[in-house]
C-alpha cells in the first residue's frame, strides 16, 4: 500500500479528490499542521506534536473540533489500517470552506486531513560522515512560533539549499542564526551548546525540547542563546535536529569545514543516546 489518507474522520485513497475549491487552507495558507513519525507501529511522542498543533491553532484564533484523544485515535487508525510499522503521519487542519474573504467566516467548521506513508529513513551515511548547509538570510514572517501552512519561505529556502548541493539552509536574521528551513539549529563551542532561544523567530521543535533535556540528564552544558553566523562557522560543532531529521551533523557550511570537518562527539553521544530513547519507548528492543 503506498499510503491513505483521512478527511475528517472518513478514509480517503491518496489520489481522491478531496479539497474544496473555496477551502481556506487552498485559498490562503489559512491553517496549521505537524508531522508526526511511526516507529514499530508506534506514532513517537504524538501527544507532544498534537499539543502543539493546539498551541498554533490558538495563536491563529481557530478552535479545532477534536479533542487531543481523538486526534491520537485517528493516527492509530490509520497506523491499524495499513499495517505500516515505519511511517510519516502529516495531520493539518485549515479553517473551513468559505467564500474568499480575508475576514474569518462566520460558524465555519475547521477542516482536518492525513495522511499516512511509508517512511524512508535518512541515508545512515549523513550520519556517518555529516551533511553539508548554506547559510541564507531568513525572509519568512515573524510568526514562526506559529506551525502555519505557510511555507513558501521555508520552500524557497530549501530549495536554495539542495540547488548548492546541500542538506539545509541555516537561516539568520538581524545578525544572529535562528533555525534551518526545516531544522532547528544547534552549535558546539568548547564543550558548550548553544541554539537559539524560544521566542517568534523560531519553532519550537519537539525533537530540540529532547535535546534540552538530554543535555541536561547527560551533564552536558547548554545555553539557549543567540549566536552571529560567524561563530557558527567558527564552530567545533553544528548539528540540527527535526522530527524526520534526528539529529543531523553538519560539518560543512558555505563550503567552509566546520571544526576538523567530521562528525563531532557530542553530536555522536546525542544522536546515540536519542536514538535509545526512540527504541525504548517504541519497545523496538528486544
Amino acid at each position: 500500500m503506498e499510503g491513505l489518507g483521512l478527511v475528517d474522520g472518513k478514509f480517503v485513497g491518496l489520489d481522491e479528490y478531496v479539497v474544496p475549491i473555496e477551502d481556506r487552507g487552498h485559498l490562503f495558507g489559512d491553517g496549521v499542521y505537524e508531522a508526526v513519525v511511526v516507529w514499530g507501529s508506534k506514532p513517537f511522542m504524538v501527544v507532544e506534536h498534537m499539543e502543539r498543533m493546539f498551541n498554533s491553532a490558538a495563536l491563529i484564533r481557530m478552535d479545532l473540533p477534536y479533542t487531543l484523544e481523538e486526534l491520537i485515535k485517528f493516527h492509530l487508525q490509520l497506523i491499524e489500517k495499513t499495517g505500516f510499522e515505519e511511517a510519516l503521519i502529516y495531520s493539518q487542519f485549515t479553517r473551513g470552506v468559505a467564500p474568499r474573504k480575508h475576514p474569518f467566516p462566520l460558524e465555519v467548521k475547521p477542516r482536518l486531513s492525513m495522511t499516512i506513508r511509508p517512511w524512508v529513513r535518512l541515508d545512515s551515511n549523513l550520519k556517518i560522515n555529516g551533511a553539508k548547509a548554506v547559510l541564507l538570510p531568513d525572509e519568512r514572517w515573524l510568526k514562526c512560533n506559529i506551525k502555519s501552512l505557510n511555507l513558501l519561505g521555508n520552500v524557497l529556502a530549501k530549495q536554495t539549499a539542495t540547488e548548492n548541493g546541500c542538506f539545509e539552509a541555516i537561516l539568520h536574521r538581524d545578525g544572529y542564526v535562528t533555525e534551518g528551513s526545516s531544522s532547528n539549529v544547534f552549535v558546539v563551542k568548547d564543550s558548550v551548546i548553544y541554539t537559539a532561544p524560544t521566542s517568534n523567530k523560531i519553532l519550537a521543535g519537539i525533537t530540540r525540547g529532547v535535546i534540552l533535556k538530554l543535555a541536561q540528564e547527560n551533564n552536558l552544558i547548554l545555553k539557549e542563546e543567540t549566536f552571529s553566523p560567524d561563530f557558527l562557522l567558527a564552530a567545533d560543532e553544528v548539528f540540527l535536529t527535526g522530527t524526520t531529521t534526528e539529529i543531523m551533523p553538519i560539518v560543512s557550511v558555505n563550503n567552509q569545514a566546520i571544526g576538523d570537518g567530521r562528525v563531532g562527539t557530542i553530536s555522536k553521544i546525542l544522536h546515540e543516546v536519542y536514538m535509545n530513547i526512540i527504541a525504548r519507548e517504541c519497545h523496538l528492543l528486544p
